[in-house]
């Protein structure tokens, strides 16, 4: 029997989204069924003070996506750490990440707010231990070639590219629910973030959420095909850096991720306060983008905001998670569970006071 259509007649299209994702979370879990135990007793280590000194020999996997941590620290003079990275993990997409975090290839990753409640719908454990609150849209929708599509309203019965575990899925809900869309008035098309483009290209979807740094060569491509961009205020408030809570229950490995949280946000300041060079030594070198477009990315740059307080991003948080559990796409989470404020103003006292939210 062939699999079913989130368009076949008689399938819901969010009971379709929730089963897929659920048989992921499944096969998942089915690895890591042996770890439950030792996973509940690492709650209460990962409550443990941090150490104020990394031990010697420690290591971590760090998430690296396209080289780009990576390459900010060894351009703002941050490489030096106390403790030994050893991998970069070239990663980025929250169900990557989430997958990672299960095979043990990955300590710490770097996304949006939506993974880490992916995750614990799925039924893994991780944490949030730092944030950066974005305030402009990192977001555009694109149509794709040939499109008349104009606005949000527009998207009415319309097929939408909609990836549940990442940033881009929650623009978008949020997109539809600030214009009075239901989601039973549009097509939600279930891919990942890294399917949008092809999906476009071949007219599979009418609109997709792009990254800001993506959309300048797609709409190259395309443009003189009719494809252009849908511009909206809606922002993904959060970027964040997370871990799986057994890595936060081994002392060492959390004073560790305490130690890099300072250079991560230091290395943030640095690519905002230097962005020709960046964008040659990012976009342009390793990217293959133009300087034009690359001058075009970094022009909608967010500045980096890192609070001392997690009230605002909690908030935001369980906003997101409502929003979702509201189209049965997850179940409902009370997410301060979510964030281990141990860590809670490290980033902060480590910026300037303008880089404080």
């Amino acid at each position: 029997m062939p699999p079913l259509s989130p368009s076949a007649p008689g399938v819901d299209r969010r009971l379709f989204l929730s089963s897929l994702l659920g048989v992921a979370a499944a096969a998942g879990l089915s690895g890591c069924a042996g770890a439950s135990a030792a996973d509940t007793r690492s709650k209460g280590a990962a409550s443990a003070p941090l150490a104020a000194k990394v031990p010697s020999a420690t290591k971590l996997k760090i998430a690296s996506y396209q080289g780009s941590q990576e390459l900010q620290l060894k351009l703002a003079g941050l490489s030096e750490l106390p403790f030994t990275v050893s991998s970069w993990v070239n990663i980025g997409a929250g169900p990557d990440v989430i997958n990672a975090f299960r095979a043990k290839s990955l300590d710490v990753g770097n996304n949006a707010g939506i993974p880490p409640i992916q995750a614990h719908y799925q039924g893994f454990d991780a944490k949030i231990v730092a944030i950066n609150i974005t305030r402009k849209p990192n977001y555009l929708f694109a149509t794709k070639p040939g499109s008349d599509i104009q606005d949000v309203q527009g998207f009415r019965g319309k097929k939408l590219a909609f990836s549940q575990g990442q940033a881009q899925g929650v623009v978008l809900l949020r997109a539809l629910k600030k214009a009075g869309i239901k989601y039973d008035d549009v097509d939600l098309v279930p891919l990942t973030s890294n399917q949008f483009l092809t999906a476009l290209q071949a007219g599979q979807v009418d609109i997709a959420p792009l990254a800001n740094q993506q959309a300048p060569a797609y709409l190259k491509q395309y443009g003189p095909k009719g494809a252009h961009s849908i511009t909206t205020d809606v922002v993904d408030l959060l970027n964040l850096l997370w871990a799986p809570t057994s890595v936060l229950a081994d002392s060492a490995k959390a004073a560790a991720v305490a130690a890099y949280i300072p250079r991560w946000a230091k290395g943030q300041v640095w690519v905002y306060e230097h962005p020709d060079a960046w964008n040659q030594e990012f976009y342009v070198k390793t990217q293959n983008l133009t300087l034009a477009q690359a001058q075009s990315i970094t022009k909608l740059a967010n500045k980096p905001l890192f609070p001392p307080s997690w009230d605002e991003a909690v908030k935001w948080e369980q906003e997101t998670a409502d929003l979702l559990a509201e189209g049965g796409f997850v179940k409902s989470v009370k997410v301060g569970s979510l964030f281990d404020r141990r860590f809670e103003g490290i980033a902060a006292k480590a910026v300037p006071a303008e880089y404080r939210s």
